[in-house]
C-alpha cells in the first residue's frame, strides 16, 4: 500500500506586518503535495526570526511561547497523522487541519460570514421588521469587527468558538480610538455585536456568553432646540436661493408637526386626512417603529402643503414635500443657520426636539398627548425629547413670590 507523505512547514507573513511592526506566524501541512494553511495567531518580530530551523532565536518570553507551541503543535499534527494512516482513514491536508484545529462542520463558522448572514436575511425585511438605516448600522459594525480582526489577527475572520470577552473588550476600544466613535455611538454598534452573539449562542455556534458581565452605560446628550424668537427669524428670513427657501420650510413643518426626517420624505396625500369637524390631521405610522402618529395641523404646516402642491417632485413621486436626502438637508440648515445667526447646530432632527420642546410642552400640550403626536408607544421616551425652558421656570418663581407676598 502507497505510504502518504506529510511534512508541516512555519512561516512569517512578512507582507502582512501588523501595526505593531510583527509578522504573523503561519503553518503549513502538506499531505501528498496538497497544501492548506493555518494563521496561528503568533506573530514575532521578523528580525528574531530563524527560517531554516522554523523558530525564534529570541531570548524573552515570548519567542519561548512561540517556540512551544510550534513543537507541540509538530508533535500533534504528526500523531494524527499517524494514527489516521493506522486506521486507514482518508488523509487530506483539509481533514488533519480540521482534525488539529478540532473543528467540525458547526465550529467551523466564522463570526463576520454569520454576521453577514444575519444582515443578508434582515435586508430582505425592510419594510416589515426593520428599516434600511438600521440594516446599514448592522453592516457598518460587520465591517468594523473586520478591521479589528485584521489589525489584531492579521485575518480576514474569526472562529466564532474564539470571540471572547477579551474580544468583545477590544471591539469597543478599537471603535473608540481608531474610529473615533462617541461613547453613544459604541454602545449602538455593541447592541448589534451583541444581538448577533446571541443568535450564534442560540444556534449552540457558542457555549459561553462573551458579553457576560459586561455592561455599557449611555452618556446623556443634551439635544439642541430653537427657541420661538428663532423659529420665527427662521419663518420670517428671505432667501434669493430656491434650495434654502425649500429646507427652510421642510424644517418648519417638522417643527411644527414633530415628524421626523424619514416620516416627512415619504409623508403622502393619504395620511391627510379631515375629521368630523372638518380639521386637517396628520395619520401615519412611523418608519422607525410602526407607531401611529396623530397630530393636527396648525396653520403654518397647511401653508407650506398647499406652497408645494404643485412642485415638480412632489407630483412626480406622489409626496406632499420635496424633500431632498438628509445629508444635503443638514448641509443647508448650517448654511440657513449662518443666514439667520443662529449660533446653534441645526438639523432635520432639531425640528423634532423644537416641536416637543417649543411648540408643544411649552404651549401646555400634555405630555401623554405630545407622546402620541410623536408616536412614542409610552411618555418615558417622550421624556427625552421634553425640555424645561427658561421661561417656565421664570413662570413658576414668580407664581412663587406671588404666594409669598399675599
Amino acid at each position: 500500500m502507497r505510504r502518504n507523505s506529510f511534512g508541516v512547514l512555519f512561516f512569517l507573513k512578512k507582507n502582512q506586518l501588523l501595526k505593531s511592526g510583527e509578522a504573523p506566524v503561519s503553518m503549513r501541512i502538506t499531505v501528498n503535495g496538497q497544501r492548506e494553511e493555518i494563521r496561528t495567531k503568533k506573530s514575532i518580530n521578523p528580525s528574531l526570526w530563524n527560517q531554516a530551523k522554523e523558530c525564534s532565536r529570541g531570548r524573552n518570553r515570548k519567542s519561548r511561547d512561540l517556540n512551544d507551541y510550534i513543537e507541540s503543535a509538530q508533535i500533534k499534527l504528526s500523531q494524527l497523522f499517524n494514527t489516521m494512516e493506522q486506521d486507514g482513514k482518508t488523509i487530506t491536508a483539509k481533514i488533519l487541519r480540521n482534525k488539529f484545529l478540532g473543528m467540525d462542520e458547526e465550529d467551523r463558522k466564522t463570526l463576520v460570514a454569520f454576521f453577514n448572514e444575519h444582515n443578508e436575511q434582515c435586508r430582505k425585511l425592510i419594510g416589515i421588521d426593520y428599516v434600511d438605516i438600521t440594516i446599514r448600522r448592522y453592516e457598518c459594525c460587520a465591517r468594523y469587527l473586520q478591521e479589528l480582526i485584521r489589525e489584531k489577527y492579521g485575518e480576514d475572520d474569526l472562529l466564532l468558538r474564539e470571540v471572547n470577552s477579551e474580544f468583545v473588550r477590544s471591539f469597543e476600544f478599537f471603535m473608540k480610538t481608531e474610529k473615533r466613535c462617541a461613547q453613544n455611538t459604541v454602545i449602538r454598534y455593541m447592541k448589534c455585536f451583541k444581538k448577533v452573539i446571541h443568535l450564534a449562542i442560540a444556534n449552540e455556534y457558542i457555549v459561553r456568553n462573551p458579553f457576560a458581565g459586561i455592561k455599557f452605560h449611555e452618556v446623556p446628550v443634551n439635544k439642541e432646540f430653537l427657541t420661538m424668537d428663532e423659529i420665527n427669524r427662521l419663518a420670517e428670513k428671505e432667501f434669493k436661493i430656491h434650495r434654502l427657501e425649500l429646507v427652510r420650510d421642510v424644517f418648519l413643518f417638522c417643527t411644527y408637526t414633530g415628524l421626523a426626517f424619514i416620516d416627512v420624505y415619504n409623508l403622502r396625500k393619504e395620511h391627510i386626512v379631515m375629521d368630523n369637524n372638518g380639521n386637517p390631521w396628520i395619520r401615519k405610522t412611523r418608519e422607525k417603529t410602526n407607531n401611529m402618529c396623530n397630530i393636527p395641523l396648525l396653520s403654518i404646516p397647511v401653508k407650506i402643503l398647499a406652497k408645494y402642491e404643485n412642485h415638480p417632485i412632489c407630483l412626480e413621486k406622489g409626496v406632499l414635500l420635496p424633500v431632498m436626502c438628509n445629508q444635503r438637508m443638514n448641509s443647508y440648515l448650517k448654511e440657513i443657520a449662518d443666514l439667520c445667526e443662529i449660533k446653534k447646530h441645526l438639523t432635520t432632527h432639531t425640528a423634532r426636539h423644537t416641536a416637543a420642546s417649543v411648540i408643544f410642552l411649552a404651549n401646555n400640550v400634555s405630555l401623554p398627548n405630545v407622546a402620541k403626536m410623536l408616536g412614542h408607544s409610552n411618555t418615558r421616551m417622550t421624556q427625552h425629547y421634553a425640555k424645561v425652558l427658561d421661561q417656565s421656570i421664570l413662570k413658576d418663581m414668580q407664581e412663587v413670590e406671588l404666594r409669598i407676598n399675599s
